[in-house]
């Protein structure tokens, strides 16, 4: 059975035009970019061309673009990479980062800094007041995402960029779930650093960047050859590179219109799951328009998941890179939602691809699995 894919938050299919741009990359033009013969030199153009898109799409200039393999090592890169450059201090994550920052963040908590999570309001955003209590301690790193990649809410990154530069705090934001559904620009939000990943925007995977402050200084996780200005050594993957840059540059082509349209497809689905009783997360906060996450109550969210998998739609149990974990959402308790609500989570994430009528078929769908579910339980009392 083919399945209706509704997980673009967990990755996305790469777009025919990236394909396309990475194809000769993976036969003919295989040259090392650090190579001075003509495939090395062609290769090199390549992944210069592909660091002015990703650079463009940002609003930076190319040499603020530092190529890595991902989302992760991204993440990890600048939070290690700074606490190598800085005096132990506080670093200050938000309640509902992804692990791949909360980690890496818990690690430098035991090296000697002091961790110090800001809370969130019951609309998932960033607690203003609870930011400017954090920086009253001596702080050289906060670390806000843009958007959620569970309830897709937008945070207020540059009102927390302000204060963090007025505390002389480092300010990072993980702007991998919001890159290429909204704008993104680096100046504006006024951060020193942000983390990009391409397989989020129709890109391939295995390709992602540090986009970094011209004068930020960081230590390097990865010691070799010198590639990338020195800070990730490593022989580049010219072709996901590539295919990074074709991503980036079609997004910017789109985003006018990818928008609306995403949010068309979204208040269909949620006026449906409103009707059949659902609790919407974050719905009162701004959000990147493809994203939907719900629960029912009494419901588990991975059963839900499973009996959709089995109707023909593919769909997440929160995010990806936890699914194994049995635990309620960590953003939705910091959300303050009843944990037996929480385990019931469900994410929609919708993408170019998807249409009205998929839409109605899936609300058909899960109306069926929940009144199924539903007789189940009452069978079982």
């Amino acid at each position: 059975m083919e399945h209706i894919y509704l997980d673009h938050n967990a990755t996305t299919p790469i777009d025919d035009a990236v394909f396309e741009a990475m194809l000769p990359y993976l036969r003919g033009s295989y040259g090392n970019a650090s190579s001075r013969h003509e495939l090395g030199t062609a290769a090199r153009k390549a992944v210069n061309l592909a660091r002015e898109q990703v650079a463009a799409l940002v609003k930076v200039q190319p040499p603020q673009v530092i190529f890595v393999s991902g989302g992760t090592e991204a993440n990890n890169f600048f939070i290690k990479g700074a606490a190598g450059y800085l005096k132990a201090a506080q670093i200050a994550v938000s309640a509902v980062e992804h692990p791949c920052v909360a980690k890496p963040a818990q690690e430098l908590a035991r090296q000697g800094w002091k961790l110090r999570r800001i809370a969130v309001g019951a609309d998932g955003r960033a607690d203003l007041l609870d930011v400017e209590k954090a920086l009253e301690e001596p702080t050289g790193i906060v670390s806000l995402m843009l958007a959620n990649n569970e309830t897709g809410v937008i945070q207020p990154v540059a009102e927390v960029a302000e204060r963090a530069r007025r505390a002389k705090a480092w300010m990072h934001t993980d702007a991998v779930q919001a890159l290429g559904k909204v704008a993104v620009d680096f100046e504006a939000l006024g951060v020193h650093a942000m983390t990009l990943s391409a397989h989020k925007l129709y890109g391939p995977k295995g390709a992602g960047a540090l986009v970094v402050d011209k004068r930020l200084q960081l230590r390097p996780l990865i010691h070799g050859g010198g590639h990338e200005q020195g800070l990730r050594s490593g022989t580049e993957n010219v072709a996901a590179i590539v295919g990074f840059g074709a991503a980036c540059q079609l997004a910017g082509s789109r985003l006018e219109t990818i928008g609306p349209r995403l949010e068309q497809l979204r208040g269909r689905l949620e006026e449906g799951l409103r009707a059949l009783g659902a609790s919407i997360f974050g719905a009162r906060a701004p959000r990147i328009p493809n994203t939907s996450y719900f629960a029912f109550k009494g419901v588990e969210g991975e059963t839900l998941v499973i009996e959709l998998d089995r109707a023909g739609f593919a769909v997440a149990p929160g995010a990806a890179c936890s699914s194994a974990n049995p635990e309620p959402s960590a953003t939705l308790l910091a959300m303050n939602v009843e944990p037996e609500l929480a385990r019931g989570a469900v994410r929609l994430s919708l993408g170019i691809g998807n249409t009205l009528r998929e839409v109605d078929d899936f609300l058909l769908a899960l109306k069926a699995v929940l009144s199924r579910l539903k007789g189940l339980t009452a069978m079982a009392v």
